[in-house]
């Protein structure tokens, strides 16, 4: 599997770009500030062809560049239908303070031409690629994690649900502490130890690893042997 990623604008967001390999079909996930010129470099070194891309939720931060990117491919963009009004109105998710940073870098928001939502978790075949969506609110209602099945090293690109150490807050307009904690129970926890954990910001890590050392994990870990 080809994963070629980068950190994006003011945020340090992390966007990727997914494929089997090179001269193959890829997935673009959550791509953010200004990050259209080093999406098409990947595509054109790689000779790729961008078939759709994936958003983990509807913050700015994840999603500043879905529709340049995906109008200009002519690729969908999926989302949860919880956070599909994000998409065209991303700053009424964020305090003042961001607000005034996104008028600043003159942040200007349309709905992309095409959009699939979805509301449940699903198994997808796309690019080749065995992917499954595995919804995890909290953070915001509509949050996901997309769990793509390789054969060699199954990856979990887990947006803002978990990081390294951490997880995602919930204090902003669409954040809830109890469905955080309902999603790590049942939805992070029950995932296998060596899955490997892409994140939305941050180092790579894996679930086992955050089983022993994230201290928001711990109350759910119970007696699971790690």
């Amino acid at each position: 599997m080809l994963i070629a990623g980068f950190s994006a604008g003011p945020w340090s967001t992390n966007c990727w770009v997914v494929s089997p390999g090179a001269n193959h079909e890829c997935v673009i996930i959550d791509p953010g500030y200004e990050s259209v010129d080093q999406i098409a470099q990947i595509v054109s070194e790689n000779h790729l062809k961008p078939v759709a891309v994936l958003v983990t939720h509807g913050h700015i931060d994840h999603m500043w560049s879905v529709t340049p990117v995906a109008n200009g491919y002519e690729i969908p963009s999926l989302i949860h239908s919880s956070d599909r009004p994000y998409l065209a109105d991303p700053i009424s998710t964020l305090d003042k303070d961001s607000q005034s940073m996104v008028k600043a870098l003159g942040g200007n928001f349309t709905e992309p031409q095409l959009v699939t939502e979805f509301s449940n978790n699903l198994n997808l075949q796309i690019a080749g690629l065995e992917i499954e969506i595995l919804c995890a609110p909290g953070h915001t209602q509509g949050s996901v994690m997309y769990k793509f099945k390789d054969a060699d090293e199954p990856i979990l690109f887990s947006g803002d649900v978990l990081f390294q150490g951490s997880i995602g807050r919930t204090d902003l307009p669409g954040g809830d502490w109890n469905a955080m904690q309902e999603t790590l129970r049942n939805v992070v926890i029950p995932l296998d130890n060596d899955l490997l954990v892409l994140s939305g910001h941050g180092a790579q890590t894996t679930i086992g690893e955050e089983k022993m050392n994230n201290a928001y994990l711990q109350p759910f870990v119970g007696s699971q042997k790690v």
